[in-house]
């Protein structure tokens, strides 16, 4: 017999990674950052079953690259986030895992240096070590979850989950999302299609049983019990779907398979056909449908960062200007302070209506 005909074929190495329970036994929470986080998720899931009348935003930069960044956003957006917190639930975009059509830098986790080494012990850690900051500050944190084993790692610091438009049919992040403790929403699909992420929906609300690692580096069968706070997440696709007959649509099919009639809309990706100058217009749609009446818009996303638009990595990482995204163009901080100071001012006497109207 020869096995190394027979198995890992193609694979070259494997570098054994510290457990979930090490890397959390390095950085442990502290009873601020449970706080924060147990909070935001309480207050999230309170706005899903109409119990608090603000809308969450989910506003941040399209990747963490680069931490000393990702802290100075994070403290501008704290401060932001308490100005309007009578009318708006500021989350923090902190996605760390991208999901690429065919190649590139995958994230701050797999890929922490920028440069191909893909030393993701390190960036397991710093990835944890930013979220316990950002929770310390008092700063909610979302994120999406693309790698089925990295979530064990860092989610009990996560106040909302995004499953995104590439992932959404996956049967395994559908499983995932059923035993997550946060919210969470499912993109529609690239094309723009909806029944996707509404199988999505029915699917993690539902127990289900699947292969998983446990805190210990063990595989175990996980077992779960289904997660009742799942919701649409309106992207865009082959066209924008944030407009009002997309949104009535979207409601008309949530109504017909049972489903809360929830939705959140993303100003960015395909909603803005990717220029960072649309993402304004589609918030300010989006706020005169609720002034005029609507009832399912319960979140937004925004894709913002200290700078404008986004960058290539250069050969010289000394090159990179400083808080502009890597991935996708994001709008910079004086255009996010704007937008969400427009959207309190028009919506803080109008949200509490809308809820007495549920």
């Amino acid at each position: 017999m020869q096995p190394n005909l027979l198995y890992n074929v193609n694979v070259e190495a494997q570098d054994v990674l510290l457990t979930p329970d090490e890397i959390k036994q390095r950085l442990p929470m502290t009873d601020a950052t449970e706080a924060t986080v147990l909070q935001g998720r309480q207050l999230v899931q309170r706005i899903l079953d109409r119990q608090d009348h603000r809308l969450f935003v989910v506003v941040g930069p399209c990747s963490i690259h680069d931490v000393d960044a990702a802290r100075d956003y994070a403290r501008r957006l704290k401060a932001l986030a308490d100005e309007v917190s009578d009318t708006l639930f500021l989350i923090m975009r902190v996605y760390f895992e991208k999901p690429r059509t065919t190649v590139g830098w995958k994230g701050l986790i797999n890929d922490p240096h920028l440069d191909d080494s893909f030393d993701i012990e390190q960036g397991l850690q710093v990835a944890r070590g930013l979220l316990l900051e950002l929770a310390d500050l008092g700063l909610p944190a979302g994120t999406e979850v693309l790698d089925p084993i990295s979530p064990q790692y860092i989610s009990e610091l996560i106040t909302w989950t995004a499953i995104g438009a590439r992932t959404t049919e996956s049967q395994t992040h559908r499983e995932i999302a059923s035993g997550l403790s946060t919210p969470v929403g499912f993109k529609n699909g690239t094309n723009g299609n909806l029944e996707v992420a509404i199988n999505a929906l029915q699917s993690a609300a539902r127990p289900h049983s699947f292969l998983g690692l446990n805190q210990f580096g063990q595989s175990a069968i996980t077992r779960t019990r289904g997660n009742r706070y799942g919701h649409m997440v309106l992207r865009g696709g082959d066209r924008p779907n944030y407009d009002t007959v997309s949104i009535t649509l979207c409601e008309k099919a949530l109504r017909e398979k049972k489903l809360p009639v929830n939705i959140v809309v993303d100003c960015s990706h395909a909603n803005s056909f990717k220029d960072p100058a649309m993402q304004p217009l589609v918030m300010r749609d989006c706020v005169h449908q609720i002034l005029e009446g609507n009832q399912s818009i319960v979140g937004l996303m925004i894709e913002s960062n200290l700078g404008w638009g986004n960058q290539s990595i250069p050969a010289d990482r000394g090159k990179l200007q400083y808080g502009v995204s890597i991935t996708d163009a994001c709008v910079d901080w004086p255009t996010t302070e704007k937008m969400v100071r427009e959207a309190h001012a028009k919506l803080k006497h109008v949200l509490p209506g809308r809820l007495a109207a549920n």
